[in-house]
């Protein structure tokens, strides 16, 4: 049956001819991206910094789908970080900043953010460090759970089990510690010591 639907999709399509028809048929509808030499690379390149900072990892990938020879991929990047525009360490600094400036996740959330972008784990577990320095977490947690259970009861919204594990999944998720969660949430319910297994059951 699909094999049938398919065969009349096609036919129904337009019936263009050489190469507008490559593109206009609906089972191949995106044009190859366009390859570029090495100058236009590095443009390349330069604009996308300029849009976001990436981490070095990040802009490769980008690069490389981009590249017409793969050499060129690391010329650009030894460029990059020649004119001082492209460095793992200045991207993990005032990325971990921000993050701690908007005091919506814990750094363990940061350093997670950090490591899948590929910035070394050193360099990644300094940030943070820095960053969070001054941070009180348990002013963080409770802030978090003022936010997300707003116009609730904490106590008898949270003497629900599933709302006390579901909530405290969502402060392990945004980076939070396990110690200081549960020790904020035993504020509301006693059932929180029993959090502490939960992460290990799963």
């Amino acid at each position: 049956m699909y094999s049938t639907q398919l065969n009349g999709a096609v036919d129904r399509a337009p019936r263009l001819s050489g190469h507008s028809r490559r593109y206009s048929d609906p089972w191949m509808p995106f044009r190859p991206l366009k390859k570029f030499d090495l100058e236009a690379l590095g443009e390349y390149g330069l604009r996308l910094l300029g849009q976001r900072a990436r981490s070095i990892a990040e802009l490769q990938q980008k690069l490389r789908a981009r590249a017409a020879r793969e050499g060129d991929v690391e010329e650009v990047i030894a460029r990059l970080k020649a004119l001082q525009v492209l460095d793992d360490r200045q991207y993990a600094e005032r990325y971990a900043e921000a993050q701690a400036r908007g005091n919506r996740v814990g750094h363990q959330r940061v350093l997670r953010d950090l490591l899948r972008k590929q910035v070394a784990r050193s360099v990644a577990q300094k940030a943070v460090g820095e960053a969070y320095s001054g941070t009180d977490e348990i002013l963080q947690i409770e802030q978090f759970i003022g936010l997300k259970l707003r116009g609730q009861k904490p106590a008898e919204y949270l003497a629900e089990p599933k709302h006390l594990a579901s909530l405290y999944r969502r402060l392990r998720t945004a980076g939070f510690a396990a110690g200081p969660s549960i020790r904020v949430l035993k504020r509301f319910s006693a059932q929180a010591d029993e959090l502490e297994g939960l992460e290990d059951s799963q």
